[in-house]
């Protein structure tokens, strides 16, 4: 008969419960916080509701009523510079936090909303409200609240999605040397989320003073937990990590205090990351004022059943008990807070002229439309003074050197010369320098700096944005391959490609995110695109693409330096090859947005980039066209070289553009419909483009010929747009 033994998690799994005792022990002030702080945010919530239902706020409004004791209780012990990220429903969140940071010192129950007070609670309404005094000039609203001088890094809207760019931030804490912690809050639907996962794994396999809080309100909208897990108990989720986890009253919030403080104590000592799973119920719908028992999927004796347990009358109740608070008091407490936020709402909002029974938002207070895209991008004025110098125009000493090695001796040289920058990816810390070789000479000068990460592109793709966004760190993160990107699409779009412009435009995102297109490499449809048309019709990025060795080492230098998140496109059929590259030199940049004429000509414009711009030169030389060849290097939307492409068109008045890759994803779609959009008047025949198939590359050595552009199609499409010209 076989045997068998138990086996026990290597990290505790707790139930975490106050005691009468530990009221009566707690410090009277910090009582007195928390008394202040949940009436605070539930008046703020009560007007919130009000306004969504007179129609003021434009968008969801998440209330948290009910769930303000987790928020409260976790986050009235933090310091300024510990770190909160959030999800959709965060206002209270991101209230105690800023609150936290306002209120130092003992609270006075008699005055309650003095100066700083007063200004975060306005400032949260205006951000909610979608008005230019709010924290993110209105750009966030209800869903993205951010303050960095309090520690609130920026709530998201994407379930799950903020986890790891929390966990980005804990990186960033524990490597600046400091004892700081950050907390991550979600909900019960966000447990089941991959990313949410894949950052508890990582997190735990590099010890982040990260907190994953889960605000269980046992509703997912309106799907219940149990209708989608089988282990309700959700801090389960941490023993598979060897997360220590607490379960705690999140309607108690002394008990959240409790448990956190026990959380924080392991955290900051080096420990790695907690889990604490806060039991909470929200009393409104998912959105808006209404009760779950309206749309039926809840009954009102469970409501009021949790409406018993309401925190601001179990911190009530322990004060009186305590002789802490009486009836006045509390009644007292109750009045400052409406009254403050009746008054704030009335700096906001006025009645409405045209309706004398309803109220509008003040017009003065609305941000400036023609605002809407500024911060998108910085304005790159972090580039003035720096050393330039473009290879197409050098005619100083060289030395031949093979591309994937002046890659890697250029990435190395920045980080010798820079400690904030750190790679990351997977295998880039194996194999003498990653899959390809670039970072060899990373390895060689900063190997602590070099973190090989889990299969897992979601989290560190997202890890390296929260760094990114702390501020103290530059990361280049590694895709082995651009198909990867989509299973990181949350991070890479929603999150780091907007970060900047939502928040406000204030936030820098100083991140490089490398790849390589593997065309005729025959590792097939999933591992060898093109992803320049997926980034160039995407917000916030900036894309460079080198066609050679000297190139690279200017673009890089140059997105290393932006405080813009910047994709390198980088493609194996150039890897091998040895070409010049300024003598000795890894230091200058290629200045923004410059584009290399690679030759002259006057009957037709050809428009490529990376090895395809090689391509096209052979094409031109075997079909004897006369051609201008321009390669881009910078593709981006903000950072095209218009006015060489607009010389060579105003001078040969037809356009070929030239790519390698899948139709689908093309990346000359969107350009040739700008360039007949700007210079229609100039093309004396439509733009005509070169591209691969519909189909992804197939692995068959002739199918994949077939998938992707060659010579052969650059030629002919040469000679077709020649022939429509009147010419050879």
């Amino acid at each position: 008969m076989s045997r068998q033994r138990r086996l026990d998690p290597i990290s505790p799994w707790v139930e975490l419960t106050a005691t009468q005792s530990d009221w009566s022990k707690a410090d009277p002030d910090l009582l007195r916080g928390m008394l202040a702080q949940l009436h605070l945010i539930r008046a703020f919530e009560e007007t919130v509701l009000e306004l969504a239902g007179e129609g003021l706020v434009h968008g969801p409004a998440h209330s948290s009523i009910g769930q303000e004791g987790g928020a409260v209780g976790s986050s009235i012990g933090l310091r300024s510079s510990d770190g909160i990220n959030g999800s959709h429903r965060s206002h209270h969140q991101f209230l105690a936090k800023a609150l936290s940071h306002v209120t130092k010192g003992p609270v006075d129950l008699a005055d309650l909303v003095n100066g700083d007070v007063r200004t975060v609670l306005r400032r949260t309404l205006a951000e909610i409200l979608g008005l230019a005094q709010g924290f993110s000039k209105g750009r966030g609203g209800s869903i993205h609240l951010q303050w960095l001088e309090a520690g609130a890094l920026g709530s998201n809207a994407i379930v799950g999605g903020g986890v790891p760019l929390a966990a980005g931030n804990a990186w960033a804490q524990r490597h600046a040397d400091t004892d700081d912690v950050t907390i991550s809050y979600f909900g019960d639907g966000a447990v089941n989320i991959g990313s949410v996962l894949e950052t508890m794994n990582l997190a735990a396999a590099w010890d982040l003073p990260l907190c994953f809080f889960i605000e269980n309100n046992l509703y997912a909208v309106s799907t219940r937990v149990a209708e989608v897990t089988r282990e309700e108990r959700l801090s389960g989720r941490g023993l598979g990590f060897g997360i220590p986890s607490w379960r705690v009253d999140g309607m108690d919030p002394l008990a959240v205090h409790l448990a956190m403080a026990q959380a924080e104590e392991l955290m900051r000592s080096g420990g790695g990351p907690t889990i604490i799973e806060a039991d909470v119920y929200r009393f409104f719908h998912q959105n808006g004022g209404y009760t779950g028992s309206a749309f039926g999927y809840r009954t009102k004796d469970e409501e009021a059943a949790w409406r018993e347990r309401d925190p601001l009358l179990k911190v009530e109740r322990e004060m009186s008990r305590l002789d802490l608070l009486d009836d006045a008091m509390a009644a007292g407490v109750r009045e400052q807070a409406t009254t403050a936020m009746r008054q704030l709402a009335d700096e906001l909002v006025e009645t409405d002229p045209d309706a004398r029974d309803k109220r509008r938002i003040v017009p003065a207070l609305w941000p400036d439309p023609a605002t809407v895209n500024d911060g998108l991008r910085g304005d790159a004025s972090e580039l003035d003074g720096a050393r330039t110098l473009d290879p197409a125009h050098y005619e100083g000493p060289t030395e031949k050197k093979r591309f994937v090695t002046a890659a890697s001796d250029v990435l190395g040289r920045r980080m010798d010369q820079d400690p904030r920058i750190v790679v990351l990816g997977e295998d880039v810390h194996r194999l003498g320098g990653g899959t390809n070789g670039v970072t060899k000479r990373a390895l060689q000068v900063a190997s602590d700096r070099v973190l090989g990460t889990p299969i897992s592109e979601n989290a560190f793709a997202g890890l390296g944005a929260g760094m990114a966004l702390d501020g103290r760190f530059r990361p280049v993160v590694e895709f082995m391959y651009p198909d990867f990107l989509w299973v990181a699409a949350d991070q890479v779009f929603n999150q780091i490609g907007k970060a900047r412009h939502m928040f406000g435009g204030e936030s820098a995102v100083p991140l490089v995110l490398r790849t390589k297109v593997a065309m005729g490499s025959g590792y097939g449809s999933q591992h060898l695109m093109d992803p320049a048309g997926i980034f160039a019709t995407s917000p916030g990025w900036r894309i460079v693409a080198p066609s050679t060795a000297a190139d690279y080492i200017g673009l890089f230098n140059t997105a290393m330096a932006l405080d813009d998140p910047v994709l390198v496109i980088e493609h194996v059929d150039l890897y091998g090859q040895s070409q010049e590259v300024p003598e000795e030199d890894l230091d200058y940049q290629l200045p923004l947005g410059v584009a290399a004429l690679r030759r002259t000509g006057s009957d037709i414009t050809v428009i490529s980039y990376l090895s395809m711009v090689h391509k096209a030169a052979e094409a031109i030389e075997k079909t004897g066209a006369d051609a201008d060849l321009i390669d881009l290097r910078w593709l981006d939307r903000a950072s095209l070289d218009w006015d060489t492409i607009g010389a060579s068109i105003r001078k040969t008045n037809a356009v070929l553009i030239v790519e390698q890759g899948a139709q689908g994803t093309s990346y000359g779609g969107w350009l040739a419909d700008e360039i007949q959009r700007r210079y229609f008047d100039w093309l004396d025949q439509p733009v005509e483009r070169v591209t691969g198939g519909e189909a992804s590359a197939p692995i068959s050595r002739v199918l994949e010929a077939a998938a992707i552009a060659q010579v052969d199609d650059i030629a002919a499409a040469l000679q077709r747009s020649l022939a429509a010209m009147g010419g050879n």
